[in-house]
């Protein structure tokens, strides 16, 4: 609430914007503040699923959190926040509806495209040949599960596995990468937050220095 800066004793910036914080002390990337957040919710993670807005990153780390390895797709929007938003727009549905939507389809519609503008050309063409939405979006949620599979497997799923970032709260994504990779995803009950929570634990690292 009424915090200055006076009351703060170190300040980690992280995110994409941490270069342009002119009062952090110090940055840190967020992959290492979501392992860090992650792990300090959940001891036993070993591997968390950063599903943002803008990017997806599979990151594997060790019993302290620490970052041993990690795959991002940060060069186009598939299976971001972002590409559900849009579609979302394109199906005239509130965003927060379309997981549990997805769920109650009575079959998955393939999406061929997870690029984010050729995919909204499919979805608007599938409505106009009166396609139920509940199975396109069935057909989008695997879409984008398939995607983040294959970064998983790159970095190698290892128990536990926590879902950090917004779609954490797409059950549609979550429930069928739990099917996919045979575990219960932990889910942490502030998922956008975590990386800040990872970020305030780092810089409380550096307080007895300090």
């Amino acid at each position: 609430g009424n915090l200055s800066l006076a009351d703060i004793g170190w300040v980690i910036a992280t995110g994409y914007g941490r270069v342009i914080v002119p009062f952090a002390n110090e940055t840190v990337t967020e992959i290492s503040c979501h392992a860090r957040g992650a792990s300090w919710l959940f001891p036993n993670v070993r591997t968390v699923l950063d599903m943002g807005g803008q990017d997806c990153k599979a990151i594997r780390c060790d019993e302290q959190g620490r970052l041993v390895n990690f795959v991002m797709n940060d060069k186009c929007a598939a299976g971001t926040g972002r590409f559900m938003e849009v579609m979302a727009q394109v199906m005239e549905l509130p965003l927060e509806d379309i997981g549990g939507l997805s769920l109650l389809a009575s079959q998955e519609i393939r999406i061929n495209s997870t690029c984010t503008v050729f995919g909204k050309s499919e979805v608007a063409s599938l409505i106009r040949q009166g396609k139920d939405r509940k199975d396109i979006l069935a057909g989008l949620h695997v879409a984008i599960v398939n995607r983040v599979h294959t970064l998983l497997r790159k970095v190698g799923i290892k128990p536990e596995l926590a879902i950090t970032g917004g779609i954490a709260k797409n059950m549609g994504v979550v429930r069928r990468l739990e099917e996919r990779v045979g575990l219960t995803a932990l889910l942490p009950p502030e998922p956008e937050i975590v990386g800040a929570l990872g970020a305030a634990l780092f810089g409380q690292d550096r307080l007895p220095k300090k």
